[in-house]
Parts: C-alpha cells; structure tokens; sequence
C-alpha cells in the first residue's frame, strides 16, 4: 500500500531538528521552524499516523553495560515448510542478545546481529542458543571489529 503523505519543507525541517536531538521540546522546535507550537505538534503527529516516524526512545550503549563484542551470524535453515522458517524466527526472537533479525534472500535464510559480554559469552550463545536450534543447519558469524558509522537516512531540505 503506497504511502500518501506528502512531506513538505517544513516536515523535513522539523525532522531533520528531531534526528539530531528526539528530545527537544516541540516550542524549541518551532522557534527554531518559525511557527507555532501548535503547528509542530500537528505536523508530527500526523507524520506518526502516516508511519514517517515511530516513536521516541532512549539508546542504551552496549558498551555502557558491559556488551563488548558485536557479531553478525547468517543462518541458513532447513525449510521444509514456511512453518518451519517461522519457529525458528520465534526460537531467535527469544534470545535476547540478538537485536536484530534480517529475513535475507541468498545463502542465508536469517541474517542477525547480537551482542554479547566478550567472544565466550558470544560462543555459548551461538553453540547454546542459536545452533541448538535443530532447523538452522549451519551458521557463518562475523564479529565487528569497530563500528563506523550509524545513521539516519538523510532528510533533504
């Protein structure tokens, strides 16, 4: 279904200001656009009702608790059925050091990220929680040295 919301000038002004800094207050927002508090508001709401933008949240840094070692793993699965495909999704959803999951096309059937304390920690994950999974038939990890960059798609004013 195509997205009919038009985004204008001033809508990639105020998302531009909010990419920046999510917790800037709306009036800051409009003092810097040149219009109404009002307006700001009304603007993302309707951006959030349309889909543009989803919610606001704090970012917790890995590094911060403890969460050294970033690895990406492509699973390849067994795919006897398309209910297949979706327990072993579930049985990933389940482990809460993968915090991304990928469907891909290609070699790999899922293609997640997971953090983990060090390379032990990331190896019982691995062994205990992902390829005990009888479906995933085998697995290619690729530790991340270094991140960087990470950004949000760029808003054109």
């Amino acid at each position: 279904m195509e997205n009919k919301f038009r985004i204008d000038s001033l809508d990639k002004k105020i998302l531009g200001i909010l990419t920046k800094d999510a917790r800037i207050p709306y009036l800051e927002v409009a003092r810097k656009c040149k219009v109404s508090g009002a307006a700001v508001h009304q603007r993302i709401q309707k951006m959030l009702e349309a889909g543009i933008i989803s919610g606001s949240q704090f970012n917790i840094s890995p590094q911060g608790i403890g969460y050294l070692t970033q690895a990406f793993i492509g699973l390849q699965v067994n795919l006897t059925s398309t209910r297949t495909h979706e327990e072993v999704y579930n049985k990933i959803m389940q482990v809460p050091q993968v915090v991304e999951c990928h469907h891909t096309t290609g070699k790999y059937s899922l293609f997640i990220k997971i953090m983990a304390k060090n390379n032990q920690h990331l190896k019982n994950i691995i062994i205990e929680k992902i390829q005990s999974i009888l479906e995933v038939t085998a697995t290619e990890t690729f530790i991340s040295l270094e991140e960087g960059f990470k950004r949000q798609l760029p808003i054109d004013i």
